[in-house]
């Protein structure tokens, strides 16, 4: 006879009430039922729908809005984050100059192309191998020096019709982009660094010669329900600039 006190992984896991809460929420996120930009209900009106106190339905808005999903407005109301948000329109780029001053950062798109990608950048995405990608490539520059070079994959079924003219003519951010155009929003992201040498073609776009060292990053960014929606490769100059990540 098993021993009564013996815990097993089929044991439920206690979540906390607030918990659950947060849980339905993003579900409702991920559905659309609330997109970028919205209002979301008040409190009160959250805590009857889902027949809890008003106090627990602030404890998981208060989680989300800690996360930037959500972003609280004194005297409006609470709506869903956007990357058109000031506070986190660039929270995904981590370069700091050196000597501490402000910069300006100017985007422009090289190359957009719908291709089969190549089998690493298939797999973090998920996608079968006749699936294609929207492969696209863009130099940021900083204070009209060039700075990074990124090449961009996104899944072609939620992309579908991303040309070249169509971003060209975009003014805002690429996050903001997909958001406003494919309510696609990246909550979320993991990054991989290392040293590398430029490429003669890095190079030629970085204005640097071809054994400049330069820090690779690799990006997977997520959407709701922890979904990959894109793989990003950064080539970024350090010589004056610098990566700054702020671990909590």
């Amino acid at each position: 006879m098993p021993n009564s006190n013996t815990h097993t992984d089929s044991s439920p896991v206690f979540s906390p009430l607030y918990q659950q809460i947060k849980s339905l929420l993003l579900q409702s996120l991920e559905k659309g039922e609330w997109n970028a930009g919205d209002l979301i209900p008040p409190e009160v009106e959250l805590a009857k729908r889902y027949n809890v106190s008003q106090g627990t339905v602030r404890k998981a808005v208060d989680e989300l809005a800690a996360e930037n999903l959500l972003v609280r407005r004194q005297g409006r109301g609470t709506f869903v984050a956007t990357h058109q948000e000031s506070k986190i329109r660039f929270r995904f780029l981590s370069m700091k100059a050196d000597d501490g001053t402000d910069f300006k950062t100017r985007s422009t798109i090289l190359d957009v192309k719908h291709t089969t990608p190549p089998e690493a950048v298939r797999a973090h995405l998920e996608l079968n191998k006749k699936d294609a990608a929207v492969q696209i490539s863009r130099l940021l520059s900083f204070d009209n020096t060039p700075a990074v070079v990124e090449e961009i994959w996104l899944p072609s079924q939620i992309f579908a019709d991303v040309t070249l003219d169509k971003l060209t003519n975009y003014k805002g951010t690429l996050y903001g982009w997909f958001e406003a155009e494919y309510n696609v929003r990246m909550i979320r992201a993991v990054e991989n660094l290392r040293a590398v040498v430029a490429t003669p073609q890095v190079a030629q776009l970085l204005e640097v010669s071809a054994v400049e060292p330069l820090l690779f990053v690799e990006r997977l960014s997520y959407t709701y329900a922890d979904k990959p929606v894109e793989v990003r490769h950064g080539w970024y100059l350090t010589a004056a600039h610098h990566y700054q990540n702020e671990l909590i």
